[in-house]
This record gives structure tokens, sequence and C-alpha cells, in this order.
């Protein structure tokens, strides 16, 4: 059988005539809710180099955020700051290590995440199917919501550059970055999603039969019929849909051989990003983590030039799990 060219692969993705509208919609619906932004010092985290708080906001539905906020103790001056989106099973980033650099640091955790997860929690699998033959309910839309507010959060904290905010993460983390990247390309300086997921939703539930994407197919087994419901939520929802809205510098990387988020989709997705500073690393003879050891040096010197005022970063960080 003939190797399939992943960087040719056409989705079968449409993007609704309304999709505009239903997003401009959902973030007045969340803009309504306020901030009500609150940070409390946790001293058994917190090292001699790195504060450390534990912050929480106000959500869409009301629901209370949390998250890992991290300083440099020793800091002057706006800071520039690195926001961290969780994987699709694991948990929110403590990320100290990019504090340790000189960054405010921001470990993300939407709803259903630990700290988050009071009033919603469908779990892994869970999360992926939640509601997903309706867009108006599906469990993605407040998890986005989630993300995208974090931006605002940071906005309100005195320390943190306005000018100077990048994002990162991995699989459903990279995900989250081309969201955020996409709906705050008002603020947002640079981005790095790494193999990211939630691209090309129906086709990867075809391509690949690896989880999550099967819960996708476990679900439609379950209840006949619902496919055509399933794609027409899903066009709201596809990151390929939301990806021309960035405009910021953008570093992607993928694996070719990941049998988790399929390649194609990770070429469909960059392909549609419209910054004119944008790079892919296609990474042959890797699965998932996309060689995300030695592709993280290339995201702490992105960082560093784009954020940093072009210092170069010192030592390495740990990168969000996928």
């Amino acid at each position: 059988m003939p190797k399939r060219d992943a960087s040719t692969y056409a989705l079968t993705l449409s993007k609704p005539a309304d999709f505009d509208a239903f997003w401009d919609e959902v973030m007045a619906e969340a803009n309504r809710v306020p901030l009500n932004p609150s940070l409390t010092p946790v001293p058994m985290r917190s090292t001699a180099d790195v504060d450390v708080f534990e912050a929480h906001y106000d959500s869409l539905d009301g629901l209370r955020i949390a998250g890992w906020y991290c300083l440099p103790h020793k800091r002057s001056g706006p800071l520039p700051t690195v926001v961290v989106y969780p994987g699709y099973i694991s948990e929110p980033t403590l990320p100290k290590d990019w504090a340790a650099q000189g960054y405010a640091a921001f470990g993300a955790a939407p709803r259903g995440k630990l700290r988050s997860n009071q009033r919603f929690n469908p779990g892994y699998p869970g999360l992926l199917t939640d509601n997903i033959t309706d867009k108006n309910t599906y469990g993605y839309k407040g998890f986005y919501v989630d993300a995208i507010r974090a931006i605002d959060f940071l906005l309100a904290q005195p320390e943190v550059d306005p000018t100077r905010i990048g994002l990162t993460g991995g699989s459903q983390g990279g995900a989250l970055t081309i969201l955020v990247a996409a709906m705050r390309n008002d603020v947002i300086a640079a981005a790095a999603p790494q193999a990211p997921y939630l691209c090309g939703y129906v086709d990867s539930a075809r391509l690949t039969h690896t989880y999550p994407y099967e819960e996708m197919n476990d679900y439609a087994r379950l209840h006949p019929g619902s496919e055509a419901a399933i794609a027409e939520t899903l066009h709201y929802y596809d990151l390929v849909n939301f990806a021309p809205r960035i405009t910021c510098p953008i570093l992607v990387n993928i694996g070719l051989q990941d049998d988790v988020v399929p390649p194609e989709t990770g070429y469909a997705v960059f392909d549609a990003i419209s910054s004119k500073e944008k790079k892919l690393h296609a990474y042959d003879g890797y699965g998932h983590d996309a060689n995300v050891y030695e592709h993280g040096a290339l995201i702490n010197e992105f960082f560093a030039q784009r954020l940093l005022n072009n210092r170069m970063a010192s030592g390495t960080v740990e990168l969000a799990g996928f």
C-alpha cells in the first residue's frame, strides 16, 4: 500500500456561514460575566527564585476557573509572559521553569481540569463527546472560553507586559494555543503549538483509531445516525476554521508518524494560519511527542527572541504534557 502524503491531504471540512457570528455571541455572553480575578500565594510551591500563586477567575456559566501563576522572585518593570495550556489527559502545568527564566508564567486549568472541576467534570474519555450533537451546549464551548479568558486574567495583573504575551502547549494544549492566538490576536505576540489536536476532527476520526478521537467513533456506534449532527457541531469548534485569524509569529511542530493526531491535520491548520512569520517543523520518525525534547530548544529561542527583548533564554524548560 503506497504511503499517503500528509502534506497534500484535503480535509472534508466546511466553515459555517455564521461561524464568526456564533463566536462573537459566545464571547459577548462570556464578557458579561465579571472576571473577579484573585491570587493566593502558595509558599509550599515557591522557591528562592520563583513565587507561586494559585489563580482564580470566573468564566462562562459562572464557573470558577483555576490556574497556576508563577513570577520571578526578583522582578522589576513589566514582564514578558508565557501561558502553558494542558493536554487532553494531562493536568495543568506548574510553570516554574518559565518564571525562572524571567517570564510571568501561567499554567491554565480550563473546566474539568484539577481545581476547575467542581461543577463540570466529564472525564477523559468524556470531554470530546460531551453534548457533541449541539453546538450551543458542546463541552468544549466553555472549555474554549476558559482558555481565552486566561488572557483577561493576565491583562489584569500589573506586572504583565500586554505587548509580550506568548502561548504554548502540546496536543490539546497546542489546539488551545491556536484558539487563543486566533481569538486574542489583538494582544498575542508569539505562539508555539505542538502537535495540535482538535484540527480536522471528522477526518481525524477516520484517519486514526486511537483515543481520544476514537471517542467519536464510540459515540457514533452507540448513537446511529448521529454523524451529521456531530459534524455540524464540530465545524464550529475545528481549529482549522479559527486559524486564519492568527497574525502573530508562530512556530508549529508535528510528528509524521503521529497516530494520535494525524499529521495531515497539522499541515492543514498550518496552511490556514495567516501569519506572515510562520514555521512548521515536521519531524520524520516521531509520533505524538513530535520530537518535543529537541524542539523545546527552538521554542525557548523563539520566545526569547520575541518576548525577552531578543535575549537568548538560559537553561531549558519542561514543556507541556500531551
